[in-house]
């Protein structure tokens, strides 16, 4: 907060014309004009940081203006809201907020009539006579005593699908090894410590890396990057479109103005890591999920009840300030790429029955990359008491024993919020997938349906991420790679997702037959968008063969004068490390089939490898038996 203080013979204002939408209305508290002589007009500008701690920034500005008010032997005191002091403004209703608290303070003090207050959110005229002593003039700057951070008290429980309830020691001795690790890290708080993770150099092989020229914690995505990257994105859509309920599809903005009150007030609830930047005096948030976007879309839409289920769905960029100790590549990231789907339902009733079928798909998601998920569902205390029985059929449709977290109720806007975790190969939970139920946010952002009785409504929102961040599930794809590896089998990543899908290399390049039956195979597969590519370089047959296995193609197809006169193709594939021969046409059927229900994404490099150059990420390599 920041004030200007001045010791007036005689002080008038008169308040013109709303400046603001969210400008005060004039009232006895507030009058459209006042005068007063012998005043300490106290100009106030209300900055952002003072959201922090309200009660703190008033007491020591109201301790000031009273001592310097008794120093100049004023007879009252003008609190004059005053936004030209600072660039860094508050919301509206925060500045308002500590304006009506710093004059209740005063009054207090010095009494009722002793103390006027202008309106905030006009344009006012006034007229200043100042005087000329050395008390006069002055300005001060207060900033909010440091708050500490308030300490959430949490109870842990196991849940069973038959409902039987556990301490989380009690239940240790049961638990599978994955669910013991999710038990010991979040709710015994069992330290890891330092683990190399071989996930993250798998990452960077594939050309996702950290942008050195961007903030620490933003990354870049090579061209094989960017192929799975735009693979998971479109796939994430297909899912979405799965659950059988109407789904929109939209785009939107990265940043927001906390200055607009329900923004402001999610922002709050969100934590303490959020990416914030000033622009033309608005304080902007960098949106942490679609959630600001779609539900400023949501609230103009005249909704009835025969509407919902409704989802609402975009792949949003999404920017979270992780502390620079926790980033993660792939993982943890300052900015990413967020699925973010939320479905408005009419009560918790029918998210119940939308959460099933989310549920069977993040589980079968996770299923088809062999892995199993492990369900935290952190709740609220009146729910948990009140409404045990939802809580159980959740956990019964997850097949297995939860991690139970509950937190005092009111303190967020969900009263569930599930987190699905796998347990990777560096022996830490992470969580991919997630849902929530939100009862607080339609309100606050204003949306409505009409119900039966013709009655407004605030429906019940799922968010969902149904196969987590576009990076973590990646980060999935690579761990169950290296789980397979570890169980003895060669590390693959699935076709549809794999950026190179077919390697085709003729023995002798310079060979026309070599090179025409690979343009036509080549070409037969792209008119089916596989994405293929020809090694056509002068170097050793056993080189390109090598540089093919280590890029994980899972096709590699040779071509020489047997497959010429045949008219086959020799290839080898790399999940099962079979070697076979099939026509053209066949190897595209047995490619479709296995990406049957999956995105089709364009390459992201030239048909020839002696076409693009030398790509450094693909030379680094990982501490495996199988990296080649």
């Amino acid at each position: 907060m920041r004030v200007l203080l001045i010791h007036a013979k005689k002080f008038w204002f008169r308040a013109r014309q709303k400046a603001i939408s969210e400008a005060e209305e004039i009232g006895a508290d507030t009058p459209e004009q006042a005068e007063a002589t012998n005043a300490l007009v106290s100009f106030i500008t209300v900055e952002s940081r003072d959201a922090e701690n309200i009660d703190s920034v008033v007491e020591s500005a109201a301790q000031d203006i009273l001592d310097i008010f008794t120093k100049v032997n004023a007879e009252k005191v003008v609190v004059y809201p005053y936004a030209h002091l600072s660039k860094e403004l508050a919301p509206p209703h925060v500045a308002v907020e500590a304006l009506r608290k710093l004059a209740a303070k005063l009054r207090e003090s010095i009494g009722e009539n002793r103390v006027i207050r202008a309106p905030f959110g006009w344009y006012k005229e006034f007229y200043l006579h100042c005087h000329g002593h050395p008390l006069a003039e002055l300005s001060r700057s207060y900033v909010a005593a440091a708050t500490t951070t308030r300490k959430v008290e949490k109870k842990y429980y196991v849940l069973t699908p038959e409902g039987e309830v556990y301490d989380p020691k009690d239940y240790l001795s049961r638990a599978d090894s994955e669910f013991r690790v999710i038990i010991e890290k979040e709710a015994l708080g069992k330290e890891i410590g330092e683990v190399e993770n071989p996930v993250n150099i798998l990452c960077a092989k594939f050309g996702f890396e950290w942008e050195e020229y961007s903030d620490y914690g933003h990354m870049r995505y090579e061209p094989h990057a960017t192929a799975m990257l735009e693979a998971v994105s479109e796939y994430s859509w297909l899912l979405a479109r799965k659950l059988g309920i109407p789904v929109l599809k939209i785009r939107g903005t990265n940043m927001f103005d906390l200055a607009t009150r329900p923004v402001h007030e999610h922002a709050k609830l969100f934590g303490d890591r959020l990416y914030e930047l000033w622009a033309d005096k608005k304080h902007l948030v960098l949106r942490y999920a679609a959630c600001h976007q779609q539900f400023a879309m949501l609230k103009d839409y005249v909704l009835s009840y025969r509407d919902l289920p409704l989802g609402m769905f975009e792949i949003a960029d999404s920017y979270r300030f992780e502390q620079s100790g926790e980033v993660t590549l792939c993982f943890r990231l300052r900015k990413f790429h967020m699925p973010d789907l939320h479905i408005l339902t009419k009560n918790i009733d029918e998210a119940m029955k939308v959460a099933e079928k989310l549920q069977q798909i993040i589980h079968e998601e996770a299923k088809k990359l062999g892995r199993e998920y492990y369900a935290v569902y952190n709740v609220t205390e009146d729910f948990w008491v009140n409404e045990r029985e939802k809580i159980i059929e959740l956990v019964r449709r997850d097949g297995k024993p939860a991690l139970i977290v509950v937190y005092p109720a009111g303190i967020y806007y969900w009263v569930v919020n599930v987190e699905y975790h796998i347990v990777d190969i560096a022996g830490r939970p992470r969580e991919i997938a997630t849902f929530q139920f939100d009862v607080g946010n339609a309100k606050r952002f204003g949306i409505r349906y009409i119900d039966e009785n013709n009655n407004e409504q605030y429906p019940v929102i799922i968010h969902t991420a149904l196969i987590g961040s576009t990076e973590r599930y990646i980060y999935m794809v690579f761990d169950s790679a290296l789980k397979q590896e570890q169980a003895g089998k060669t590390p693959s990543i699935p076709t549809w997702i794999s950026p190179i899908q077919v390697r085709i290399i003729p023995i002798n390049p310079k060979n026309k037959d070599h090179m025409n039956l690979a343009e036509k195979t080549a070409a037969l597969l792209e008119e089916h968008m596989i994405r293929v590519d020809i090694d056509d370089r002068d170097i050793s047959l056993g080189r390109r063969i090598r540089d093919a296995a280590r890029e994980w193609i899972p096709y590699i197809v040779v071509i020489g004068d047997r497959e010429v006169k045949t008219g086959t193709l020799n290839i080898t594939i790399r999940k099962t490390n079979d070697r076979i021969t099939l026509k053209p046409e066949e190897l595209l059927q047995k490619i479709l089939e296995e990406i049957r229900g999956y995105p089709r994404i364009q390459p992201t490099l030239p048909r020839y490898v002696s076409q693009r150059p030398s790509l450094v990420y693909l030379e680094r390599s990982i501490q495996t038996s199988s990296s080649q």
